[in-house]
């Protein structure tokens, strides 16, 4: 969602940066096209002038131009200040504040805008994440089988949902509801309200009706993040008749302009605590400023990378995976589970995305035949093997080469380049493994894009990358890298992968 905003911005600190010293014109002309990368990315007009103001400020006088690199200074000051407008000022602003159970949740917006599914998402994600025992409760009494609906979710995540009596109003379901989890010693009750096509009278007599009976502690607001601008006009107005704890937007993983994110803290002062990033029930993310800040500015995000891959790899796997590297052992079945894992993180645009320095090169990367599609090929090829040859890929006969690639329908040079892939990580593998487990993420960044052939228009230097986020990665898998990463090891120079002819 914040590709173009990201592409704008990286193209004006490209030209700062190379500058030697700043001049406070030059500040004052970069300042301005951020102005318009902004407007363009739907930011209203006054959250970009106050933006802008406060860049200026900070940015003007001794600090920057006598700084030793004054355009990567900008650079952190414009991060700072996306950081603030996107947080405001209280660090813990994101929590849920469910700590005395049973703790209400108000799901509250307007009609389309993912009400039902959001609060199917996040209470998978308080059973799973918080280990709370969680009920859910439609409210909707108008949009036909949107109790069903709920129901379903219930059942495909393994959440209880209120038995569903037919003729009930939405406050008599509400009090049912409280009643039912103080008995079944319930952490979370969750209320999904109905929602309307537009913002009416009687929605919000109804929704403060509820809000009377449950006196939830939080109040969530969903929001389409594809509305816009009209999506912070939504937010001031519930916040002024019901009262909002906090925002999730919904499909921020659409092609959308991003400008409602950044609006909304600064115009509503609440704070966005999730974004849902596609249909399925595991699509909804915390939202970290610090983060989102980096990933727009192309500066990666590291810590979310290393966050997604615990999640996908299991530990017992990443433990066997371990030790077979230590020994130098890494075979086609090895690599068919890193590039599986490669998927189930997002595959290579997802990954890539949050790597530092990375985003400017995706282009380049694709074009240069680096994409998803052809890790599903070489997926197809270890496939077409025998369980001899994924054990042992030395065997293969030029005969066997051949009925292997036209078993996968390719060409026998394509598998020539997986068995040299193959090859070049189980290397890497042996390197790694003699190592302490101290310098190994540093390392496996390095490896990804150390020596070898390199990706038309060159490669960022991973010396670059925020020592802070790297600390903080390593903290989160305990100085080594599980199975590592399961995902994140790739050859050296990303040799083995190319453009099928």
């Amino acid at each position: 969602m914040f590709e173009n905003l990201s592409d704008r911005l990286s193209g004006v600190f490209d030209k700062l940066t190379k500058q030697g010293a700043l001049s406070d014109e030059d500040v004052s002309v970069a300042l301005r096209e951020v102005r318009v990368a902004l407007l363009e990315a739907d930011v209203s007009l006054p959250v970009a002038r106050e933006f802008i103001k406060a860049i200026q400020e900070k940015a003007t006088g001794q600090s920057v131009t006598k700084s030793v690199t004054p355009g990567q200074q900008v650079v952190k000051i414009v991060h700072d200040e996306l950081v603030h407008f996107l947080a405001g000022d209280d660090a813990n602003a994101g929590e849920l504040k469910i700590d005395s159970p049973p703790a209400p949740i108000l799901m509250v917006g307007l009609q389309g805008s993912g009400k039902t599914t959001t609060t199917a998402k996040l209470a998978k994600r308080l059973k799973e994440k918080n280990k709370k025992k969680v009920l859910m409760a439609s409210l909707d009494t108008n949009r036909p089988a949107a109790m069903e609906q709920l129901a379903i979710l219930g059942g495909q995540i393994g959440v209880d949902t209120l038995p569903i009596i037919k003729g009930e109003n939405a406050v008599t379901i509400a009090k049912r509801a409280k009643q039912q989890a103080t008995l079944g010693g319930y952490d979370v009750y969750m209320l999904d309200t109905a929602g309307r096509l537009h913002i009416d009278d009687a929605l919000m007599n109804e929704v403060q009706s509820v809000r009377d009976v449950a006196t939830p502690r939080e109040t969530l607001l969903v929001v389409d993040g594809l509305t816009g601008q009209d999506a912070v006009n939504v937010a001031k107005e519930f916040d002024e008749k019901v009262g909002v704890s906090g925002v999730a937007l919904t499909r921020m993983d659409g092609d959308g302009r991003g400008g409602a994110a950044l609006s909304m803290r600064y115009v509503t002062g609440k704070p966005i605590k999730f974004v849902g990033l596609g249909e399925k029930m595991d699509a909804l993310e915390e939202f970290h400023p610090e983060r989102i800040a980096g990933r727009i500015l192309g500066m990666g995000d590291i810590v979310s990378l290393v966050e997604k891959a615990q999640e996908t790899i299991e530990a017992e796997q990443a433990e066997r995976m371990m030790k077979r590297f230590k020994k130098g052992q890494f075979n086609m079945n090895d690599l068919k589970s890193q590039l599986e894992q490669m998927q189930k993180m997002g595959g290579m645009e997802g990954v890539m995305g949050m790597m530092p320095g990375m985003k400017k090169m995706a282009g380049k990367i694709e074009d240069a035949g680096f994409d998803d599609k052809m890790i599903k090929r070489q997926i197809a090829l270890i496939q077409s093997m025998t369980k001899m040859e994924r054990a042992n890929p030395q065997i293969m006969q030029a005969s066997r080469k051949k009925r292997v690639a036209k078993g996968a329908g390719q060409d026998v040079s394509d598998l020539n380049r997986l068995l040299k892939m193959q090859r070049q990580m189980g290397d890497m593998m042996k390197k790694m493994g003699k190592m302490g487990k101290g310098g190994m993420m540093k390392q496996a960044m390095k490896g990804m894009f150390g020596k070898g052939p390199q990706v038309p228009g060159g490669m960022p230097d991973m010396g670059d990358i925020d020592e802070k986020q790297l600390q903080e990665a390593a903290k989160k898998m305990g100085g080594g890298l599980p199975g590592l990463g399961g995902g994140l090891q790739l050859p050296p120079g990303l040799s083995g992968f190319g453009k099928k002819k």
